[in-house]
């Protein structure tokens, strides 16, 4: 019994050995393909981590230039606004001036003082 048993053991190991074999040069290809692509993805996932820092510097350097033209474009208004009250004063100062009096007196009067006459 021993020698049989000895036998049935050989076999079932010559079995297994076999067996390992064939599913080594079965799924060897497909681990290689996969090592292959976990490379590729490795390394461009290392590029997109690049871009989107850049990109993100991009984005607040012009987050900052919109906010300098922001600053820039309230103060023109500002002034706008400014000289818009002045110049609508020295509109109302003489419409003040020619509301005097007959109208033909009133421009010639302005006109005059306008000539220094």
């Amino acid at each position: 019994m021993s020698l049989l048993a000895l036998v049935s053991l050989l076999l079932v190991v010559i079995g297994a050995g076999l067996g390992v074999w064939l599913a080594v040069g079965h799924y060897r290809p497909q681990l290689d393909a996969a090592n292959d692509a976990e490379g590729q993805c490795v390394a461009a996932r290392g590029n997109l981590e690049e871009l989107t820092k850049e990109q993100g510097a991009k984005l607040g350097e012009l987050a900052n230039q919109a906010e300098q033209r922001q600053a820039k474009a309230a103060q023109a208004v500002a002034d706008a606004q400014q000289q818009a009250g002045l110049h609508y004063a020295a509109a109302q100062r003489l419409q003040q001036e020619r509301a005097e009096g007959d109208q033909c007196a009133a421009a010639e009067a302005v006109i005059d003082k306008e000539l220094g006459l």
